[in-house]
């Protein structure tokens, strides 16, 4: 059975009284908090170019999020994706390999506005896409990655197209072909991370699955063979030998990807592959307060060479290169003791204090260290001060990674509240969550986007 059609028979199949409790409440979480970092994505430059060169008219029936404006589903996912992924504060999926949510989320509501879909369905919709994106990520992963393709879209597109094609009960045979189409629609180099084109990586991709699945219920066309095929998505994106379809068809919801090892959640508004570094410095300053810069003699950050790939930046230039920068976000840590969003705005990264100290921090490929448990994001930062004392920390599963080490839900919470009130108003805020929290009963959709548009305002675009 070639794997368009192995994928379309466990889609069509699974149910919502299928989903264990976890998978709901993981789902629902990932609503809460996609459209969180949404919302304060939506302040951003990125997200507004994007609409302003679709030359839009203002009509349709999906919220532009962050706005009173609206759009057709596939200008709304390719907005919207681009605002939940700016800030890079999104959730990750590690068999994956990238953001999940926030290219699903974005073309899952942008669906269910304008087809009038319910809460079940898009929560099922969300499981099954997470699913979906996992399989294909173990059959391609890591050599996809190391050699420069961008999973959040490359592999995010069948998880999109899988879980709009679920939400929309597409048929099996058209959701074979919306699994085939897509193949011809995946894309995103990582020679792109620190710019605004990361972004666009997951509107498009959220565009891209949405508008593969619009297609294939209207009878569009597609290989059914696109996965395999000699000039097929393997082959082309990973080349002979570097991949095992064995992976992809393993294991299928047992159990589901979203409940084990499900996704991990983001404290700081930057790359993952920056976080344990982050959560190690974090944990020196709670024990011996915040460094003064001028103190500083040295920094070694120690992450694992796959990360230090496209992490080690000794000189950010702009607010994107600094969240992929873990020299700045480490030494952010040791002097401010959180990182924030306001770090990564307004030129925060131009400060004299910082970027005189950001030559004495060190980015060195994580080797010969024990840790209690072996991952691909365990770190150590060492910090040496002008009088030689040495403080040291080592984090072997960063807080968020993964459902096995989950943030509190009241964290989450807080979390959505807090990028959400850059747009609506606390109680708007509040209220909003509180429907999420019960979107298993949800008749509509549309009744949760009519509260995010209720308070918020017109944004004024900033590109000419």
């Amino acid at each position: 059975m070639k794997l368009a059609r192995h994928f379309a028979e466990r889609i069509t199949a699974l149910k919502y009284t299928d989903l264990p409790p976890a998978a709901v409440y993981w789902s629902k979480v990932a609503v809460m908090d996609t459209l969180g970092v949404m919302l304060a994505g939506s302040r951003e430059e990125p997200p507004h170019i994007v609409e302003d060169v679709l030359g839009l008219s203002g009509s349709g029936d999906c919220l532009i999020v962050g706005s009173n404006r609206r759009a057709g589903p596939l200008d709304a996912a390719l907005i919207n994706g681009t605002s939940a992924h700016v800030l890079d504060f999104d959730n990750t999926a590690a068999h994956m390999g990238g953001h999940v949510s926030a290219v699903m989320v974005p073309a899952l509501l942008a669906a269910a506005e304008a087809f009038d879909c319910n809460g079940r369905d898009l929560l099922l919709g969300h499981a099954v896409g997470y699913e979906v994106g996992a399989r294909i990520g173990q059959a391609v992963n890591f050599y996809h990655t190391e050699l420069g393709w961008h999973p959040t879209w490359t592999i995010g597109v069948f998880a999109v197209t899988a879980a709009c094609a679920r939400m929309l009960h597409l048929t099996t045979d058209e959701t074979e072909t919306a699994m085939a189409m897509a193949t011809s629609l995946a894309g995103g180099t990582k020679a792109n991370f620190g710019t605004m084109t990361k972004s666009l990586h997951a509107g498009s991709c959220a565009r891209n699955g949405l508008q593969a699945v619009l297609l294939a219920r209207k009878g569009f066309t597609a290989n059914p063979n696109a996965f395999e095929h000699k000039q097929g998505f393997f082959e082309v994106f990973n080349g002979k030998g570097n991949y095992d379809i064995a992976r992809a068809t393993a294991q299928w919801a047992d159990p589901l990807d979203i409940i084990e090892p499900g996704a991990s959640y983001k404290l700081y508004p930057c790359c993952y592959s920056t976080h344990a570094a982050i959560e190690a410095a974090l944990n020196i300053v709670k024990k011996h307060g915040r460094l003064d810069p001028k103190n500083i003699a040295r920094v070694e950050s120690h992450t694992a060479d796959v990360r230090l790939l496209h992490t080690d930046r000794p000189s950010p230039n702009s607010e994107l290169d600094a969240k992929f920068s873990v020299q700045y976000c480490v030494l952010r840590a040791l002097i401010d003791g959180r990182v924030v969003m306001e770090h990564f705005e307004n030129e925060a990264y131009r400060e004299a204090a910082v970027r005189d100290a950001l030559p004495r921090v060190q980015a060195i490929p994580l080797k010969g260290i024990a840790f209690d448990k072996e991952d691909p994001f365990n770190a150590l930062v060492k910090v040496t001060l002008s009088d030689g004392t040495v403080y040291e920390s080592a984090v072997d599963y960063p807080l968020g990674r993964t459902s096995a080490n989950p943030i509190a839900f009241a964290d989450i919470k807080a979390k959505f509240e807090n990028c959400a009130a850059r747009v609506l108003p606390g109680p708007t805020a509040q209220a909003v969550a509180q429907t999420i929290d019960r979107m298993d009963t949800l008749d509509h959709v549309r009744d949760l986007m009519a509260q995010v548009v209720s308070a918020a305002p017109v944004l004024i675009r900033k590109s000419a």
